[in-house]
């Protein structure tokens, strides 16, 4: 009945009355949908969002309180955890070395457990604490990490009929970063360990391995408490697997975004045990990468102790994280609720668990996990995913493949026109991929270069006009124009329409086989499209719909609407996390390029299939105008007030501040240089712009230069965070000498020459407050051989950075540092030493001139600030 298609010969009247008849019924079956009804398609999809992911998304249960206590006998009561962190925020901030973290808290933790036990049934359990206090170091990044007397409040709760000498761990800290209270990190796990203690322990339900309650007081300083428990506590050795409790935020649900290494039965036991999950495969690769600033004591415990185990933290609200705004009442119950209950849940499989008694029989791999809204958790091991992302990506280009050569016999035109017809389709549609990651970028790169970024920081809508409407009129784009002008000739609109799906599907399936052989386990997110989206071609295969006009793509979209729906939960969540981070992700790169880069992956995964369909809709072109309307008026906003990002005590800019005083001495003991001023490390990419109108900030000046001329830039350098940061500080002088506390006292106990090996020793004392460093840079010439810390720092390139602390015993700090030189001359200059003093707690008082000078900053910034000293001498 096609025959005018292929002869060129007069038709009869009888055939040319059948030929026009099929030619009306050919255009009937292209019609297009009305373009009124598009912008329902697109509203469809933002109902979904703003009526499923959202609620689910931030769904808790109703907290239990005392009185419910009767009717719920082994249950988390989520309001006597309320109460204990209450009190846990009225200590206030609790630096390590101060009176608050070494002896308040630690009363506070010792009262709690003493009410524990007076309720505890002696007649099952046994329940041993003991308050460390311990010294020692380790390599951390770029320093040498050294404490001394910090200390850890360690309980081990037992059944008494129990033999096992196997022990779970459950560790979180109890100490807090300058300024902040740490109801959010750490102290809301702290009192859900607290809780989930006096649950099992009045509970009359025996177990069989031991759990040691490790409440650590020493994790912000960095990471030294949970060092000093694994490589020296008497019960470290028996502890064979852990879970991390620590938080980057302050509410909803607690993530799970590590586990193993290598072993994949935690997850299930995880899965068995967990109400209400939230975990990504995802999180934990991101995590591992570096991306996040942050760091948990899971590594010291894996590193160290050789441990598996689950990392977990609340990471929700991270804009208070580490300020003074991170107190108990932006903690709904609801949050202590749904912790307490998983946590209580996993402490009662785990001391039930086989595994636990050797996990090392049980180490065979990695695993793909991820929950699916909260209700259930995914899993499976690498090698299964592996497999299965194989089969469903070959799976799917076969599909395509199928569905191409029905679409040439349907046409009747050739199977090689079909794949040339699809090769050039590919060809654009790659071309629209190209775009859908490009224009976000470049609109994250026009911002940054005019001082713009953050404004999503805290108006997060506007990322939908920012990023998320580049991407689909980036990804669009091309093929609209190539349908808008290709002839509908051989092979029909509708016919190319799905060959554009194809291309999408070939695409996915390319980098799913890629990324599954690179071993991201995270190449599942591929997966899943493919998988619902073969199932759509199978369904109008069978049914033939695939052969009449736009009815297949009812299927298509359809089979999307669980993909849609889990991507956007899944990177709705994700931004909520990685936005505050931005805010903290310092000012050497632009952070709008990572929202942007993880916005566009979430809409391509969520609607990739669904925004070629727009042009089932008539005068596709007006309605693709929405997009680059959209992103224009949103841009426009974004350069308004709407885009500053800061607001007072909910989204703050950050600024980590020193006022400092540094001394220059030199080789003869006269002073070359003796100056105050302040020492500033922005936390964020716009710097000191928005203080400006605020602050006198005229002569501050970027520090680079400084660290080209003085070891360490001659600045009191923190930690290994500050020293990786350090040619981004900035100092601006001040005039009015610095008050402060105390100075760091250095006494230089002996020089002695050995002429046998022609070395020099200088032996030292320190003396100062509970948190110092020292610097070591030999002078040309001469190597550093030996000295009383950690031995393979040598091995690295000079300066050296010795990071001390203490907590609880305050003796000086004696060592000695051995030099060689060619030519064994050791009356001249060796080597420079510098000794940094940092009073970081507010129990040391602030001079006058440093709270006037505070006290100009606006209302929407936190200044995490504390007195340093610095004294570079020459030895």
């Amino acid at each position: 009945m096609y025959f005018w298609h292929f002869f060129k010969h007069k038709i009869a009247p009888d055939e040319e009355k059948v030929a026009t008849e099929e030619m009306t019924y050919h255009k009937k079956q292209t019609s297009k949908v009305p373009w009124y009804l598009a912008p329902a398609f697109l509203i469809f999809w933002l109902v979904l969002i703003f009526t499923i992911v959202i609620p689910v998304f931030f769904s808790l249960p109703t907290g239990l309180t005392i009185q419910n206590e009767n009717s719920n006998p082994d249950r988390f009561i989520a309001e006597r955890a309320e109460r204990a962190l209450i009190n846990f925020d009225r200590i206030g901030p609790k630096v390590v070395g101060s009176h608050a973290n070494e002896n308040h808290t630690v009363q506070f933790l010792l009262d709690q457990l003493v009410d524990i036990r007076s309720v505890m049934h002696t007649d099952l359990f046994e329940m041993e604490i003991d308050v460390q206090v311990v010294s020692g170091a380790y390599l951390h990044w770029t320093m040498v990490n050294m404490y001394q007397g910090v200390q850890n409040v360690v309980v081990r709760f037992r059944t008494k009929a129990s033999t096992s000498e196997s022990y779970l761990l459950i560790n979180s800290h109890f100490d807090s970063k300058p300024g902040s209270p740490g109801s959010g990190d750490d102290g809301a796990m702290v009192v859900i360990m607290l809780e989930t203690l006096r649950v099992l322990a009045t509970t009359r339900t025996p177990f069989k391995h031991p759990i040691i309650f490790l409440f650590n007081g020493a994790e912000e300083n960095p990471l030294q408490a949970s060092h000093g428990f694994i490589t020296q506590h008497k019960w470290a050795n028996n502890c064979k697997a852990v879970i991390n409790l620590d938080s980057a935020g302050s509410g909803n649900r607690e993530l799970l975004f590590q586990s193993g290494p290598n072993n994949p039965w935690l997850i299930g036991i995880y899965r068995k045990s967990v109400k209400r999950s939230y975990a990504s495969t995802f999180a934990e690769e991101i995590f591992q990468a570096g991306i996040i600033p942050s760091d948990t004591d899971f590594r010291i415990f894996r590193d160290f102790g050789k441990l598996p185990g689950l990392d977990l933290a609340h990471s929700y609200n991270g804009y208070v994280y580490h300020t003074k705004f991170d107190s108990v009442s932006i903690i709904p119950l609801g949050t202590l609720q749904t912790t307490g209950d998983n946590i209580l849940a996993m402490a009662r499989t785990f001391t039930n668990s086989t595994e636990l008694k050797d996990p090392s029989r049980h180490a065979n791999g990695r695993t793909v996990f991820y929950d699916l809204f909260g209700y259930f958790v995914v899993q499976y091991t690498e090698a299964t995913g592996r497999t299965l992302n194989t089969y469903v990506a070959v799976g799917a280009v076969l599909l395509i493949g199928i569905s191409i050569y029905l679409m040439a016999a349907d046409s009747f035109v050739s199977i090689g026109y079909t794949l040339r017809l699809f090769l050039l389709i590919f060809v654009i549609h790659l071309i629209g991929w190209i775009l859908a990651f490009a224009l976000p970028l470049l609109m994250a790169t026009i911002f940054d270069s005019g001082d713009r970024s953050l404004t999503y920081f805290t108006s997060k809508w506007l990322i939908f006009g920012l990023y998320i409407c580049p991407t689909l009129l980036g990804l669009s784009a091309p093929t609209l124009l190539y349908l808008n002008i290709s002839h509908n000739d051989k092979v029909s609109k509708p016919y190319r329409l799905q060959i554009v799906n194809h291309a999408h599907t070939l695409i996915l399936s390319i980098l799913c086989i890629l990324l599954t052989y690179m071993g991201i386990r995270s190449s599942y997110f591929l997966m899943i499209p493919l998988l619902f989206h073969a199932i759509s071609l199978v369904i109008n295969m069978v049914t033939t719909l695939h052969r009449r006009a736009y009815y297949w793509s009812i299927f298509v979209m359809l089979c999307q609407i669980i993909p849609f729906l889990y991507f956007t939960y899944l990177f709705h969540a994700l931004l909520c996390s990685m936005m505050p981070i931005m805010g903290r992700f310092g000012s050497a790169s632009n952070p709008d390029l990572y929202i942007a880069l993880v916005t566009t992956m979430g809409t391509m995964l969520s609607m990739g299939y669904l925004i070629p369909l727009l042009n089932i809709f008539n005068r596709p072109k007006l309605v693709f105008l929405i997009l680059p309307a959209v992103t224009l008026v949103i841009a426009l906003l974004a350069m308004t007030q709407i885009g500053f990002p800061y607001r007072p005590e909910t989204n703050v800019q950050r600024v980590n501040l020193q006022e400092v005083r540094r001394v220059f001495y030199e080789f003869d003991g006269t002073v070359s240089r003796n100056e105050s001023g302040y020492l500033f490390d922005f936390q964020d990419r716009r710097k000191q712009l928005p203080l400006a109108p605020y602050v006198d900030l005229e002569d501050l000046y970027n520090i680079s230069d400084d660290c080209d001329k003085y070891m360490m830039c001659g600045m009191p350098i923190f930690n290994h965070r500050t020293a990786r940061s350090r040619r981004q500080a900035a100092w601006l002088e001040r005039e009015v000498p610095l008050q402060l506390p105390e100075v760091p006292r250095l006494s230089l106990l002996s020089k002695n020459v050995n002429t046998t090996t022609e070395s020099v020793r200088f032996e030292f004392e320190l003396e100062g407050p509970p948190h110092m460093s020292i610097f070591v840079q030999p002078l040309e010439k001469v190597t550093v051989s030996d000295w009383s810390f950690l031995p393979e720092m040598l091995l690295r390139k000079p300066p050296f950075h010795v990071y001390f602390s203490y907590g609880k015993i305050s003796t000086p700090l004696q060592f000695y540092i051995d030099l060689k030189k060619e030519n064994s001359e050791f009356d001249e200059e060796l080597m420079q030493l510098g000794i940094s003093g940092h009073y970081v707690s507010f129990e040391y008082e602030r001079d006058a001139e440093t709270k006037k000078f505070l006290a100009t900053f606006p209302p929407y910034s936190y200044v995490m600030e504390w007195p340093s000293s610095y004294e570079r001498y020459i030895f």
